[in-house]
């Protein structure tokens, strides 16, 4: 299993080319089963999850080609040969759940294993289940799979979450577009994945308004064409290389980036001395003056501070002047990583969905272990402001969420490598 090897002290200065949105891109990839038209979707990241994703979809019957070095996904589903998502596939990965709403819209039945993913708590799929029943599916759940038949096709409705989960709202919107009627979805997720998905679908001719608010109203039609989308930029890959100067001092500009990305998340960079820059090609962050300040910050759904950038954050704040408290409202569990930075020399007190961390002056290199994707990436950030090296194991956690990051960091120059397994 590799690991990455990390030598911190380096300044960084240079650009950072951010790939597309692992989240949204698996997202985007069910939407090929509403259609037998094809799907091209260019500016794709070149991910484990990606291929994953290509195989489950392979294993449906469509078919996925990775063209221009894997920055172009081809896919066409004109010929369903199978209905079944199975377990050996979909326990790799969470968002292949995302294939239930759109096979159930197209071929009226559907068998999806429960899934799997990082073990970051309970992410129960009971809301898309809800969703798909209020839209006339029949559900049940046996051996582990999720058993659904929409005899006579699915039926318009009105779905209300009683919380906002994107997942939820993915399966629920493309479910909605071949259903007879009217749909609208209420406490839908506003996360710029939900945009993108709502623009490619009404590329491919579905009919629906309010994207990127809490209310979307679907309007039914008989069937879905092809398109060509580009995949939007990584919002969490972009946070987490806009904090790596911001932990080592230097100057990077995020090539892609946009600040309508990552509002809350720079809004806290400012009040933590960062200065972001926007740009024509991107933003270029660097510090204000000396030692970053601590600041508290709250996980929320979109607009808010993002989840997936909490653990980078604490990284920062590891080294920041002063005490600072970081609340987790989307997952519990995900203060996994706190401890893997204490063995660095970091001060954190984890007391349920709080973590307080008060801030030294430097971090220690040491062995340390990757929890989940996100923690993985925390812990090579913290790596390049300690003294020393520091060697992050598992991470195959790493290659889920973030392409070649030991090459874009290098090339801005951070020493950097990864280990191979012997």
């Amino acid at each position: 299993m590799d690991s990455i090897l990390v030598r911190g002290g380096a300044e960084l200065h240079g650009e950072i080319p951010v790939a597309g949105a692992k989240n949204a891109c698996l997202t985007l990839m069910p939407a090929t089963l509403l259609s037998d038209e094809p799907l091209t979707l260019t500016n794709a990241p070149r991910l484990s999850d990606i291929r994953t994703m290509t195989e489950l979809l392979r294993s449906l019957g469509a078919e996925v080609s990775s063209l221009q070095d894997g920055k172009v996904l081809a896919m066409s589903s004109h010929d369903l040969s199978n209905l079944t998502a199975d377990y050996d596939i979909v326990r790799k990965m969470r968002a292949s759940i995302l294939v239930l709403g759109p096979l159930l819209a197209r071929a009226g039945e559907a068998v999806v294993s429960l899934p799997g993913g990082c073990a970051i708590g309970a992410r129960p799929v009971d809301l898309h289940l809800r969703a798909l029943e209020a839209l006339g599916a029949e559900l049940e759940l046996r051996d582990g799979y999720v058993h659904a038949t929409a005899k006579g096709g699915l039926k318009g409705a009105e779905i209300e979450f009683p919380f906002v989960s994107v997942g939820a709202t993915e399966n629920a919107l493309m479910a909605a577009t071949l259903a007879k009627g009217t749909t609208v979805i209420r406490n839908a997720a506003r996360e710029p994945e939900i945009v993108d998905l709502a623009r490619c679908l009404r590329q491919m001719g579905a009919q629906i308004a309010g994207e990127g608010e809490a209310e979307i109203e679907i309007q039914g039609v008989d069937r879905l064409g092809g398109a060509t989308h580009p995949v939007v930029t990584d919002r969490i890959e972009l946070g987490t290389y806009m904090l790596a100067p911001a932990i080592c001092g230097g100057t990077v500009e995020c090539l892609g980036g946009r600040i309508e990305l990552v509002g809350a998340f720079c809004e806290k960079l400012d009040a933590a001395g960062i200065a972001v820059e926007e740009t024509e090609r991107g933003l270029k962050v660097s510090r204000k003056n000396g030692r970053v300040n601590a600041v508290d910050v709250v996980t929320e759904p979109f607009p808010g501070f993002p989840t997936d950038l909490q653990a980078q954050m604490m990284a920062l704040m590891c080294t920041a002047d002063g005490v600072s408290v970081l609340e987790e409202r989307i997952f519990e569990n995900r203060f996994m990583h706190a401890p893997e930075l204490m063995r660095m020399g970091a001060k954190i007190d984890v007391h349920g969905g709080h973590a307080t961390v008060t801030g030294v002056e430097r971090l220690k290199g040491a062995p340390v272990m990757a929890t989940d994707l996100r923690a993985s990436v925390s812990l090579i950030l913290a790596g390049l402001a300690a003294e020393g090296e520091t060697l992050v194991n598992r991470v195959y956690h790493l290659d889920r969420g973030y392409e070649r990051v030991e090459e874009k960091l290098s090339a801005v120059g951070a020493t950097i490598e990864r280990v191979k397994a012997s």
